[in-house]
């Protein structure tokens, strides 16, 4: 596990202190950043599942108990995940991602963890609520940064492919299992699809030995492979591709074509019919040009305080690398090494433009690409 850094972001328990902590609790909610995806759903999922059966009831819940474990939400929310959570008790908080969402004090359960995120511009959406909880909280990442304000308990991990690598041993010790591949299915599908999602189908330079086993013995619990990767990729809407092909044409290269900029504006959402959450993917497309060393997806968004650009990174490794996290990071963002975000709020999409163009310029000078 991560040890704690100066700021305090990193891990302060182990996975066995946490489950001892989980099991007695009548009830949690599990959170996740908002507009989630794969490894976001998939692990807030799986370990509600979890929560529930070790509780004596099924997947989905228990009966005969005041409360149960429930997963909480803020949108927008992929097309494909009723299909992954079913029957699971879930709430959509806000569906469409806003911050300050008033949450009632009545809902007061007696444990919150937080999945795959501990960072509170990522968590927006739930405060102040969340904010008056820390006590009572617990986080669970593989971020690179974050804000130790969030909870009390932090186990953080960046040598993890995806948070449902961690949170898979936190079901195996809940369940009493020495090994995922005797978790219930119900619960290593979620598990499987947050880490499939988040190492790109195996295919990232996050896939380490550990994923490769781990995503073994989820298919050896009896995870249906192919279903999944035809449920999450094989389903886009006619709007996605008008949606790509509007984001290509806003399409820029810079320094020596090894800065790659796509540009999203809600009317290019309007236009194209598509949703927020249909731009997932994008960037991969546009990092398989081989002088490609970084590539940027800006998303402007109208709110009633003023314009907010939405910066996502991808890079690639080797010679001339970049680490897209320190980028965020110096505009109030982060993420991991080769894939980091920022959200610049009262910015326009033409001046985040410049700045990350210039601070990636600055990196790659520094790199000796």
């Amino acid at each position: 596990m991560t040890a704690e850094t100066a700021d305090g972001w990193g891990s302060n328990t182990t996975l066995e202190k946490i489950a001892d902590w989980l099991k007695p609790r009548r009830s949690v909610v599990v959170i996740t950043h908002g507009k989630p995806d794969g490894d976001a759903i998939g692990s807030s999922i799986a370990l509600v599942r979890a929560l529930n059966i070790a509780a004596g009831g099924s997947a989905a819940g228990f009966s005969g108990v005041a409360s149960r474990a429930e997963a909480w939400y803020t949108g927008p929310m992929p097309g494909w995940w009723k299909s992954v959570a079913r029957d699971t008790k879930t709430r959509i908080i806000d569906d469409q991602g806003t911050s300050g969402v008033s949450i009632p004090e009545t809902n007061d359960p007696d444990a919150v963890v937080i999945v795959d995120t501990g960072a509170w511009s990522q968590l927006e959406g739930y405060r102040p609520w969340l904010d008056s909880r820390a006590e009572k909280s617990v986080v669970i990442d593989h971020h690179l940064s974050g804000s130790a304000a969030v909870a009390d308990r932090r186990l953080v991990d960046t040598s993890a492919a995806a948070a449902c690598e961690i949170v898979a041993e936190l079901c195996c010790r809940l369940l009493g299992v020495n090994v995922p591949a005797t978790l219930p299915v119900e619960v290593a599908e979620p598990l499987y699809l947050g880490l499939a999602t988040d190492t790109g189908w195996f295919r990232h330079s996050n896939v380490t030995p550990a994923a490769m086993r781990l995503g073994a013995d989820l298919i050896e619990a009896g995870v249906d492979h192919e279903r999944l990767i035809e449920m999450i990729e094989f389903r886009d809407r006619p709007g996605r591709l008008r949606l790509l092909a509007r984001a290509l044409t806003s399409l820029e290269m810079h320094e020596e074509d090894r800065i790659a900029v796509l540009s999203l504006r809600e009317k290019d959402f309007e236009k194209a019919g598509a949703h927020p959450g249909d731009s997932g993917g994008f960037l991969d497309i546009v990092k398989s040009v081989e002088s490609v060393r970084v590539a940027v997806l800006l998303t402007e968004l109208q709110t009633p305080e003023g314009p907010v650009t939405k910066i996502s990174m991808r890079s690639k490794g080797g010679g001339g690398f970049v680490d897209v996290n320190v980028v965020a990071g110096s505009l109030g963002g982060g993420g991991h090494a080769q894939a980091a975000g920022a959200r610049m709020v009262g910015v326009k999409l033409d001046d985040a433009k410049a700045k990350i163009v210039a601070a990636l310029t600055a990196a790659l000078d520094g790199a000796g690409s």
